[in-house]
This record gives structure tokens, sequence and C-alpha cells, in this order.
């Protein structure tokens, strides 16, 4: 018996009506989703600290969660997890048709935007009723809405909606923190909100023509905001203080003293 077979048989048996889990039994679609998305999130956190080991037991915890939700759909009558890993086979040797298509296709190579567009032809193949044929048909609103700006910018870009280079970004950016800064004057809280927002969707279309993830120098940011402070708590135990007694001067010469014992560390 292979390893995924063993698990599929766990995962049966702790859905058994008469002899499975409670816990297990008591849970849907809708009340494991939180934990499918968790388990992504902490793969992605082993594979920035670079944790190996970590990344293994993570990539195990994702696994399970593709096999709970298989099994409730199995158990639905929809169907089982032999299907989602056929349909996902299937995806892949379709989508690579420069790997695993015909001689012609594989000596073209691959094609700039031909994943788009064969994601495109998928939907239409569908043959549903009105089917969304936009470019921004298929971006899911249940993914980060930071990483949902960039993918709607690639979108727009693979149909030529975009800047030709990083300057007019650049531009848009300071013309949104002025409408920003404006809105901030008007204390309307949905002017505030709006102008935010564009302000941030212009920094992600910026981060998408450097090639950057904004996720990342986001996730980046935050570890480096995070070390920085609690080195300044730390300086401030030592001298026998915490943060809340320190003046917002003293606090920025903490705050300078960290920043440059990480710089030179």
């Amino acid at each position: 018996m292979s390893n995924i077979e063993k698990l599929l048989e766990i995962m049966a048996a702790l859905r058994d009506p008469q002899t499975g889990c409670p816990w297990d039994l008591e849970q849907d679609f809708a009340t494991i989703a939180p934990y499918t998305i968790e388990e992504a999130y902490e793969v992605a956190e082993a594979i920035a600290e670079q944790d190996l080991p970590g990344l293994k037991g993570e990539l195990g915890d994702l696994l399970l969660q593709v096999v709970f939700h298989a099994r409730m759909a199995e158990e639905a009558g929809h169907f089982d997890f032999d299907e989602v890993a056929g349909g996902i086979a299937e995806k892949m040797l379709r989508r690579h048709p420069h790997v695993f298509g015909t001689d012609e296709e594989r000596a073209a190579g691959a094609q700039a935007g031909s994943w788009e567009r064969i994601k495109a032809e998928e939907r239409a193949a569908h043959g549903e009723i009105n089917a969304d044929t936009s470019a921004m048909a298929g971006v899911t609103k249940a993914i980060p809405a930071l990483k949902r700006a960039q993918k709607l910018g690639e979108r727009a870009a693979n149909v030529g909606f975009d800047w030709p280079d990083t300057h007019g970004v650049e531009d848009k950016i300071r013309e949104e923190l002025d409408e920003l800064t404006e809105a901030v004057g008007t204390r309307s809280r949905a002017a505030i909100e709006e102008e935010l927002g564009d302000l941030l969707y212009s920094v992600v279309n910026l981060s998408r023509h450097l090639d950057i993830d904004p996720e990342q120098a986001l996730t980046v940011a935050n570890r480096k905001f995070e070390a920085r402070f609690r080195l300044m708590e730390k300086d401030a135990a030592n001298q026998g203080e915490s943060l809340q007694d320190m003046t917002l001067e003293a606090m920025e010469q903490a705050w300078r003293r960290a920043k440059k014992q990480l710089d030179e560390s």
C-alpha cells in the first residue's frame, strides 16, 4: 500500500459514521476551508524561512486538507481524490503543449501569454450560458487583495492596457498620494478608503513592473519591522524600562540603534 492510499484510508476511517472521530464527522467544506488557507500560508512561511524539514511537515498538513475535502465530496457523491488528481494531471498536460503536445507545438516552445489563452479556451469549452469572456474572468475573489490586484493588473497588461514603463506608474503613485492627502482633509472615511485603495493598487502595479512579488516584499518588510521592534523592547528592558515608559524621542533613538544593529549583523 502506498502512503497516499494509507492516508486516504485513514481519512475514510476518521469520517466513518459509526466509528469515526466526532470532530472530523462534524466538519463540512465551509468549516475546513479556513484550515486549508492557514496550512497554505504555513507552507509559504516554511519556504521563506528555508526550513526544509518544516516544509515537509507543512506540505503533509496541506495534503491532508485536499484529502479531507475530497473525502467529503466522495461521501456526497460528487467526486473522489482520484478524480481530483486525474483532473489536475490532465490540466497540466493541456496547459503545457510545448512539453506534452504535438511535434509542432513542442518545436514552437513556450509562447508568451499561452497559459492565459489556454485557460480562456478551457472556460469557453465548458459551454456555459452567458460564460464570462472578460480578460478578468477566473481571477478568484477569495485570494488576498494584494495578490488579486497583482493578477488583475497582469490580465489587463496581457491585452495591452498597461503603462509602457515604471515612470508612468511612479507618476500615478504620486497622483494617488496627493488625492489621498486631499481625502484625508475632507475627513470622509469613504473617500479616504477609496483613495488609499487606489494608492495601494498603484503600488502593486509598480511591483509588477519591477518583477517583484508585492506579497513577498510586504512579508520581508513585516519581518524587518518585527525584528527591529523586538530589539527596541530588549533595549528598553536592559535599561529597566518598557516602551510605554519611554518618550517618543527615546523610542526613536532606540529604533535607530535597533536598525543599526540589524544592518551590521
